[in-house]
């Protein structure tokens, strides 16, 4: 099963594993992971899964979506690497994907 490492604001990580087809943010919701809430329940209309995407992994994890992006835009701090997790979707590819979270949904 593939793995995630989430980074908190603070610099604690915290590494789960993640069925693949399950989004980053469900797993996070499932291990308990501060920082991510998922209030939409998945569905890329809250913006409280944001989280910053490894540059290493940035290519794999793949671009933002229109819709995406628009919520992005609702985030407290955007930056290229920013994405909502519930829109990553795991595969055997992202196992050891590095995500950080931030600040602001602590």
């Amino acid at each position: 099963m593939p793995s995630v490492k989430f980074i908190e604001h603070d610099g604690t990580e915290r590494e789960v594993d993640i069925k693949v087809g399950v989004s980053v943010m469900q797993g996070a919701v499932n291990t308990l992971i501060d920082g991510i809430v998922g209030e939409c329940g998945g569905c890329c209309n809250c913006a409280t899964c944001h989280c910053y995407v490894d540059d290493a992994w940035h290519e794999r994890a793949g671009e933002p979506c229109d819709t995406e992006k628009d919520m992005l835009e609702y985030t407290v701090d955007p930056k290229s690497n920013s994405r909502l997790s519930c829109q990553i979707v795991m595969t055997d590819e992202l196992d050891g994907l590095v995500v950080r979270l931030p600040k602001s949904q602590y």
